[in-house]
């Protein structure tokens, strides 16, 4: 089938006039055939002069071509076939050549040749030299079998990837921030992946621990320091549920971690809970626990959040700040922020700015005096300094080196913490910073005095039951090594005047 061709197409299907004197017989039939009007352009530019066409208006391009007064467009070859239609392919080199050297014809002789003014077109075939595709696979459609797979296809990249997870999509789910998802460098990434990468287990599987003792232990001290410190202040809280729930108070978990206090602030009645960490992971496993809770839960939000270096304010809307906390936590991991003397005091305004006066900041941090007493024990001409025991070890990365801020150790406790760098916080230097935020000492005591004080008492004496801390009768659940890996700790309170 001849290529399209506007022109051509235009010609044989234009309107005629009515049967006249200038009228020709078809070859074939012997029937007239119908003389086309002189209206068209290809019929305009191209007709005989010895035919012109019946009745020519005055104003018609026809007139102006043949006009007597002006013959200078008369006197111009006719217009032809150029690249100008989209539809012309040019002819091959040489014969481009061969019509560029003959001898142009006369306007005259072109009118009258009897070769049609429509060069016919090429039959050059479409063969590109670079193809990136089958010639025969450009316009196959898809099979509804490809449509079904390429909507959920994820690439080889998404397959290795999967491929690499360590746990099911459901126990590591996405972040709750993506913007505080970043990678994290230097100590601050190792203690992130670290923590990250801590899986979570059940109750069950979690009474199978080797330390499963101490865990109870610390549990247990921070159960009663929550109580001693964190309910008095819950108690005279403006934030209360409406009717007659006993729902009160408005806490700052900071360092949440995979949220092992969701079940002490259930028990402690609290209205809502804002809980962030650095590892988005133990976030999210933490949001998991608190969607597990029995009954009705009270209000929580969660959120990836360096909190010793970016402000609280920007993980949390300005509305879940507008009022301030009763009660601010940190448990085992404020000795992070010292790092410097930047981290601290970003992480002390974070708990200041928002806790109301009266309020109360509590945690738990290693025993500065303790671990220094430890270092100076050391023999001076060991190597190799650090100390522990079979529970736990402490490897210091200086002995004489011993900055207020930034004295680096390695922290190892089995089946809990695979030697993450921590830092030693002065409790005096400690203190003296806290009350430029208006934070004011009123506790601290070493984990075996808060034992001593509190073991007798008639709520935390079945707790320490109820917690397997000691059974029925009175016999601890850990060994010496456990015991002395709990007492490098010291638990504290803060009040804000």
């Amino acid at each position: 089938m001849p290529a399209f061709d506007p022109v051509r197409d235009a010609v044989l299907n234009s309107p005629v006039d009515s049967p006249g004197p200038h009228f020709a017989r078809t070859p074939l039939t012997g029937s007239p055939q119908l003389a086309r009007r002189a209206t068209h352009l290809s019929v305009l530019l191209n007709d005989d002069n010895d035919h012109p066409p019946p009745h020519p208006r005055p104003s018609s391009i026809h007139s102006l071509l043949h006009s007597d007064s002006d013959d200078t467009l008369a006197s111009f070859e006719p217009i032809r076939r150029s690249s100008m239609d989209i539809n012309y392919i040019s002819p091959p080199t040489s014969r481009r050549q061969s019509i560029v050297e003959s001898p142009r014809p006369s306007s005259s002789s072109a009118r009258s040749s009897a070769s049609p003014a429509i060069r016919p077109p090429s039959n050059l075939p479409y063969n590109p030299t670079k193809r990136i595709t089958k010639a025969d696979s450009v316009l196959i459609p898809l099979s509804p079998q490809e449509m079904d797979m390429y909507k959920n296809y994820r690439g080889q990249g998404a397959a290795r990837l999967t491929a690499k997870r360590k746990r099911g999509a459901s126990q590591e789910p996405d972040p709750v921030d993506i913007r505080s998802a970043k990678r994290h460098m230097g100590d601050v990434g190792v203690v992130v992946e670290h923590y990250n990468s801590r899986p979570e287990i059940g109750v069950v599987q979690r009474q199978d621990s080797p330390i499963i003792g101490l865990k109870n232990f610390n549990n247990w001290v921070k159960s009663v320091l929550i109580t001693r410190y964190a309910h008095p202040a819950l108690e005279t809280s403006a934030v209360r549920s409406e009717g007659r729930g006993r729902a009160r108070g408005k806490v700052l978990d900071m360092g949440c971690g995979k949220g092992g206090d969701i079940t002490k602030w259930a028990k402690a009645s609290v209205k809502e809970l804002l809980a962030a960490d650095i590892a988005a992971v133990s976030v999210n496993q933490a949001r998991n626990r608190w969607e597990g809770l029995r009954g009705p839960r009270f209000d929580a939000t969660f959120a990836a959040l360096d909190c010793y270096t970016e402000p609280l304010s920007k993980a949390f809307a300005p509305a879940k700040l507008a009022q301030p906390f009763d009660v601010v936590s940190m448990q085992f991991c404020m000795h992070y922020a010292f790092e410097s003397l930047q981290k601290a005091r970003c992480m002390l305004d974070n708990v200041s700015r928002y806790l109301r006066t009266g309020g109360v900041f509590i945690g738990t941090i290693p025993n500065s005096e303790l671990l220094l007493e430890h270092l100076d024990a050391i023999p001076p001409d060991s190597k190799d300094i650090s100390f522990g025991n079979s529970i736990y070890r402490i490897t210091f990365e200086s002995r004489d080196v011993r900055p207020m801020f930034g004295q680096k150790y390695w922290f190892f406790l089995k089946d809990a913490v695979e030697n993450v760098p921590e830092y030693i916080v002065r409790w005096d230097n400690f203190v003296q910073l806290a009350a430029e935020y208006g934070l004011h000492a009123i506790y601290k005591e070493e984990f075996h005095q808060v034992f001593s004080e509190n073991q007798d008492h008639h709520e935390f004496k079945p707790l320490l039951v109820r917690m397997k801390v000691v059974d029925n009768d009175g016999a601890s659940a850990m060994d010496e090594d456990q015991w002395e890996a709990a007492n490098i700790y010291i638990a504290f309170a803060f009040e804000k005047r």
